[in-house]
């Protein structure tokens, strides 16, 4: 991998770690728009403070906007999701491994 590669995988990592950004564009994957409470209550416990400072993040970076309906991903946040949709198979799978992890720790 080159070191422009690197960089630039280094940034859109650095974005994504930032507190429920992943959350939100997670929010999103259906591709209905939601209004700022709707986007907040289906992430859960975050405050409007650090949403309002994920969706300018995620909307500076190109992967996410807001239409006449609320916000929704765009096509570059669809395509990042999309490349992203194994990771809920996986979950699944590391949650079984963890609960048969503690089950033998017990």
């Amino acid at each position: 991998m080159s070191a422009k590669e690197n960089a630039a995988i280094g940034q859109l990592l650095e974005l994504l770690e930032a507190r429920y950004a992943m959350r939100v564009l997670w929010a999103l994957k259906d591709g209905h728009p939601q209004t700022f409470r709707l986007l907040q209550d289906s992430i859960g416990s975050i405050t409007p403070n650090t949403l309002n400072t994920r969706i300018k993040e995620l909307r500076a970076a190109g992967l996410m906007g807001h239409g006449g309906d609320g916000y929704t991903v765009t096509t570059l946040g669809a395509d990042l999701l999309k490349r992203l949709n194994d990771l809920q198979a996986f979950a699944g799978k590391w949650a079984v491994s963890q609960s048969k992890v503690s089950a033998i720790k017990k």
